[in-house]
């Protein structure tokens, strides 16, 4: 990234903080909107997701598609679009990323992708690129980077 870009960083004391903060993040998404988690093992990604499902309307388990690599989840509110959680950990090449055909789920739900960075960017010129780094100490340091007009106006306000 270079220097110039907007960031936002966020320090989150433990996993509920976490999924706090997804839920504020899941309550301004809409269809079209991509999501990539950004982080090492055990850093807060799928607890971020478990959060921004909550904020969407989402009821129900919400778990890392580690194995199956996407699955969607409906909110209980007919208004809300669907989120379709993928795992890309597993991925080895950007056709197995297309296999999945998330462009196409793009027009009608929000994508969230764990394990994203570096690798999904791909699927949408405006995305909203999240890095979580657990410190030492748990605490956890969430960066937002918004790319593309889409994110513009939408970030910080809904978190201070």
């Amino acid at each position: 990234m270079s220097s110039d870009v907007v960031s936002w960083t966020y320090e989150l004391a433990t996993e509920e903080d976490t999924s706090r903060f997804g839920a504020a993040l899941g309550a301004v998404l809409g269809a079209g909107d991509l999501v990539l988690l950004d982080g090492p093992l055990g850093a807060g990604k799928t607890a971020l997701t478990r959060g921004i499902a909550r904020g969407m309307g989402v009821s129900g388990r919400v778990t890392s598609p580690t194995f199956v690599l996407a699955r969607e989840h409906y909110s209980s509110d007919w208004r809300r679009p669907a989120l379709v959680h993928v795992d890309a950990y597993r991925l080895t090449s950007l056709a197995e990323l297309d296999d999945l055909d998330l462009d196409t789920e793009l027009t009608e739900a929000a994508v969230v992708v764990e394990w994203g960075g570096g690798f999904a960017e791909r699927l949408a010129e405006d995305h909203l690129l999240v890095r979580i780094e657990r410190r030492e100490d748990e605490t956890r340091a969430i960066t937002l980077y918004p790319q593309g007009r889409r994110w513009q106006d939408r970030l910080p306000p809904a978190f201070e």
